[in-house]
């Protein structure tokens, strides 16, 4: 929210300075953003008058102007075609600089000599309209400096307020708070009920009560449309961050800064029958005041009329509505709408204005009345008009109560760790408005206040609020800083389970980098790698790529891939470890570990070939990280996942279930993620690679070990893992190494067989092996090999 100093200081002046004011508004939880001035530099500018402007004899376009600057008349020529006789404007005289170091000199223009100039807003940064000069109030005195006349030293403040201090989006909640902060009264806009001076009103029903419990009417006849807004009331806007756009609109902009109550201005002729405020139906639409065309869903909150919606409530009125420039006669409307009725509204349809942003975080519900007749009183004064009654509509049962709530003594020290005085939360508390129900005093509990809160503060309903209220006008500063002394009892372990960090570094010790991805993904991306499952679809997603939970990790890790890969990396290896969301009867919420292999296998250097990783990295990475969850033996099968490559992938089993995928991205989906390399990727359940066995304890043998290679021509189905499980049925606990070494085809075997080179290592744990020994092993192996896989020695 943005606000400007000296406005701020009319409803209230403490005696501190800007840079005190604006800590103060920090550390009481108003954080102050940044701070900008609300003009360009500049000296010699002063408050001029136009006595007389003829036409240039020798340009049409330009006039030749006579200024009084308070003491002498100048002669200045003008290009601006809103120049005329009796003008007040911004007159530079000779020798003025303004922004940007311009300075003002003696000139003659189709030889008609000019002493100074006539300023445009744009060329004082005071706005960007460089169409015509500046036209000022006739309040101000002629001659006086610009700068203090327009009080120029003033600054903008841009505040980032909390989403619950919606009561501070209004010159007079941001006083409000400047006030006790300060222990200062407040001045208060006191605006007398506007008498109607014509009978016409508009009737207003509401037709959902439950969203808007209260609507305010007022007709209005007979304005001047065309009637300039003036400066005062255009600069305060502009210094608050809105630009003038017309009369109407420019009061209900300015009455929702000063008091915190959005309102419109609808054009009475395009209205029909009657208001009513009514939740949309089904296919209805409207087109907004920005002629954007919205399809409604039938949640929306509208303001209708006879011949449909005109208004989306609390957002943005419709372009039937909208005051033109013929417009003669208005409907003003003031409203209270619920917050959760309006909350998410803007965002579903892209539209955030001044107003969805107060009526999501609350507007004081008793302040409509009031606004109307701010609004009416400025209106008449500007544009004139003749107001009828104002037309109520409400419905008090649905309207929020007034919240009681209690504090006790011994709970506000405990939170704040210091004794605040029970006179001074006295003080705080009437400070703050809060009306005192009741204060007694328990034995346990040392003093209870129990108190009502003002209709603007809607963020208090439970004891915590009071406690943090108590402390913001305290002062945080005032609280000690203390370093807490307890005991911490250690925590269980569990020893058949791992740590998920401890698994994160593992990962990361085997060369993988841990990535943090949305659980929200593009469903597009998510039916890619994931095909026939039909993901969550959120009600309410931040957008349309991020509109669906996703089923697996891959949307995650390939979108962290590709933005790799943009960034000219040229090894890429990423893991994740967090929850899929998997649609159901009811939403399944599982843990997933996923990887990804991308690139060279290695780092650039003197050794390495430049060679891209394989299926076989990918298998020996995933062997490693299963070795260190403790699994024993795992085992391979082949799958049938439209994801992945179908010659290289395979579900991995341990123990007879299966746990986990890996392979190759299918070259269609690599294609159309455009990835320039061939990416490997590995998914596990997160309780398999967390789960582990109790590690058990086996004794190192001090004796040698003894290896023997062999080399056996078997059929081309028969597989590395078939030929290990034989030899370890075989041999036991004698084999304790089996490495596979060598792989031929060609010359000497047949086309339907190839030679496997193995090499087995034999130990004994408490003896040296002897040859004879040794020799039973060779024979046990070849015969196993021979009788389960129909092997022959080579």
């Amino acid at each position: 929210m943005k606000i400007n100093e000296v406005w701020l200081r009319e409803w209230v002046d403490p005696d501190i300075d800007r840079a005190t004011l604006l800590e103060q508004l920090t550390m009481a939880g108003l954080e102050v953003e940044s701070v900008q001035g609300v003009g360009g530099d500049c000296t010699g500018v002063v408050v001029g008058k136009v006595t007389e402007s003829v036409r240039h004899p020798d340009a049409d376009k330009l006039s030749v102007c006579q200024v009084f600057d308070g003491t002498d008349t100048f002669q200045v020529v003008c290009g601006a075609p809103n120049v005329r006789e009796g003008m007040i404007s911004a007159y530079a005289r000779v020798g003025a600089v303004l922004p940007g170091e311009f300075k003002i000199r003696k000139a003659k223009l189709r030889g008609v000599e000019s002493l100074g100039m006539l300023c445009s807003a744009d060329e004082l940064n005071l706005g960007d309209d460089a169409d015509g000069i500046l036209e000022l109030g006739d309040e101000l005195v002629i001659g006086s400096d610009l700068n203090a006349a327009l009080a120029l030293d003033d600054v903008t403040i841009d505040l980032d307020l909390t989403p619950n201090r919606g009561d501070c989006l209004s010159v007079r909640g941001l006083a409000r708070e400047v006030g006790v902060l300060n222990d200062l009264v407040v001045n208060q806009v006191t605006t007398a009920p506007t008498d109607a001076t014509i009978e016409t009103t508009f009737p207003v029903e509401l037709g959902a009560p439950a969203g808007c419990p209260r609507y305010l009417g007022r007709v209005i006849e007979g304005i001047d449309i065309g009637a300039r807004s003036p400066l005062w009331l255009t600069e305060r806007l502009r210094r608050c961050g809105l630009r003038s756009i017309d009369p109407v609109v420019d009061v209900t902009n300015y009455v929702m800064l000063e008091l915190g109550q959005p309102m419109h201005a609808f054009d009475l002729s395009q209205l029909d029958g009657k208001i009513v405020v009514r939740a949309a139906k089904a296919g209805e639409t409207i087109t907004l005041l920005d002629g954007q065309e919205i399809a409604l869903e039938e949640t929306t909150l509208l303001i209708t009329d006879g011949k449909g919606p005109v208004a989306i409530a609390g957002v943005m009125g419709g372009e039937r509505s909208g005051v033109q420039s013929d417009t003669c006669d208005v409907f003003l409307e003031c409203a209270y709408f619920a917050p959760l009725s309006i909350a998410g509204t803007a965002r579903r349809f892209g539209l955030h204005t001044d107003a969805s942003h107060r009526y999501e975080r609350g507007v004081d519900f008793d302040l409509q009345t009031q606004a109307m007749d701010r609004a009416t009183e400025l209106l008449l004064s500007v544009v004139g008009g003749n107001p009828g009654p104002v037309v109520e509509s409400v419905d008090r049962e649905q309207l929020p109560s007034v919240q009681r709530v209690s504090l006790r003594q011994r709970r506000l020290d405990e939170l704040l760790g210091v004794a605040i005085d029970a006179a001074e939360v006295d003080t705080l508390l009437h400070r703050l408005d809060f009306t005192l129900v009741d204060r007694s005093e328990d034995a346990h509990d040392g003093i209870v206040w129990t108190i009502e809160s003002p209709t603007h503060r809607f963020d208090i309903e439970i004891e915590a609020d009071l406690v943090e209220e108590v402390c913001r006008i305290y002062g945080y500063n005032r609280v000690p800083s203390r370093t807490p002394v307890t005991g911490l009892a250690l925590r269980p372990v569990a020893l058949e389970r791992s740590e998920h960090n401890a698994l994160k570094r593992q990962l990361a010790a085997n060369g993988f980098q841990e990535v943090i991805t949305y659980s929200f993904v593009d469903p597009q991306l998510q039916d890619l790698l994931d095909p026939g499952v039909e993901p969550l679809a959120l009600a309410n997603p931040m957008s349309s790529e991020q509109s669906v939970m996703r089923t697996n990790l891959l949307p995650g890790l390939v979108g962290a891939l590709r933005s790799n890969i943009n960034r000219q990396q040229v090894s890429v290896r990423l893991f994740e470890l967090g929850l899929c969301f998997l649609p159901g009867e009811k939403l399944d919420q599982t843990l997933v570990l996923g990887g990804l292999l991308w690139g060279r296998r290695a780092m650039e250097s003197l050794h390495d070939r430049g060679d891209a990783v394989d299926f076989f990295d990918l298998k020996g990475e995933v062997e490693r990280l299963l070795e260190w969850c403790g699994y024993k033996s795992i085992t391979y099968a082949a799958a049938d996942d439209p994801v992945l490559h179908p010659g290289q992938r395979a579900a991995i089993h341990a123990e007879g279930v299966e746990i986990g995928r890996l392979g190759r991205l299918h070259p269609e989906i690599e294609q159309r993620l455009e990835l320039s390399a061939e990416t490997f990727v590995f998914e596990f359940a997160g309780d398999a690679v967390l789960t582990r066995p109790l590690r058990t304890f086996s004794e190192i043998s001090k004796f040698p070990s003894v290896r023997r290679d062999f080399a056996f021509v078997l059929n081309e189905s028969v597989s590395a893992r078939q030929v290990e499980e034989s030899l370890k049925r075989a041999l036991g606990d004698a084999l304790t190494e089996f490495r596979l070494f060598d792989l031929y085809r060609g010359k000497g075997i047949d086309s339907n067989e190839k030679s496997v080179a193995v090499g087995l290592t034999f130990q004994h744990p408490s003896a040296t092996l002897t040859e004879s020994e040794i020799s039973q092993f060779v024979e046990k192996a070849v015969t196993a090999l021979e009788r389960d896989l129909n092997a022959r020695l080579r």
